[in-house]
């Protein structure tokens, strides 16, 4: 059977990351081979980009070129092999996030990301995206009960977090097909009932 891309998509504190091991999971019990990842990272090398897109201040457009760098090392060494011998890969996170962040958050040139996301890759596009959607006010509280500190996209203030929920759900509107958006707002028992519905779909 040929495998399937699913990404989650949310703000930051829209709770996406906590639902991604019962996603994986549920996969598995269904009798899939099941790939957990996420972005930036994924990969030996995506996970050193990570670390330095999370904590190193930079010009936008450097920015921009480290996620696609990340992501195309991803996609080489993970998710086209996965995809290739029919597994599931699940990622927190892909292209979505770079038109959010830094495309509505940081303003970066639309065309310029359609540009590196057709070179990177290609026609390939998630089979799902569920998109956890959450006003910025709930993401920002659940941000401050959270332990650790936070990375430099975390620190980012309000406003930046609209422009970021904003283009998601630009996103949404224009790919209807493959979005799904969840009220992540609710409770997480409730969540996992709208996801339950979601996967079974595909």
């Amino acid at each position: 059977m040929p495998g399937k891309f699913i990404t989650l998509e949310g703000i930051d504190g829209a709770g996406k990351s906590s639902h991604l091991a019962w996603i994986g999971d549920r996969l598995r019990r269904a009798g899939r081979e099941v790939v957990i990842t996420r972005e930036p990272g994924g990969t030996p090398l995506g996970e050193q980009l990570r670390a330095i897109l999370l904590r190193d201040a930079m010009d936008p457009g450097t920015e921009v070129l480290l996620m696609f760098a990340a992501r195309q090392e991803h996609l080489a060494r993970v998710v086209r092999p996965a995809l290739a011998r029919g597994a599931w890969v699940v990622s927190d996170r892909f292209t979505d996030a770079t038109f959010a962040y830094q495309g509505g958050g940081r303003g970066f040139p639309l065309d310029k990301l359609q540009i590196l996301e057709a070179w990177v890759h290609d026609a390939l596009q998630p089979d799902l995206t569920l998109y956890f959607d959450v006003p910025v006010s709930t993401g920002q509280a659940r941000l401050k009960g959270a332990q650790g500190a936070r990375d430099r996209f975390e620190q980012e203030d309000a406003a930046f977090h609209e422009r970021v929920r904003a283009m998601y759900l630009d996103r949404a509107r224009l790919f209807p097909q493959r979005f799904r958006v969840l009220d992540a707002s609710k409770g997480p028992e409730e969540v996992k009932v709208l996801l339950e519905k979601l996967i079974s779909t595909i």
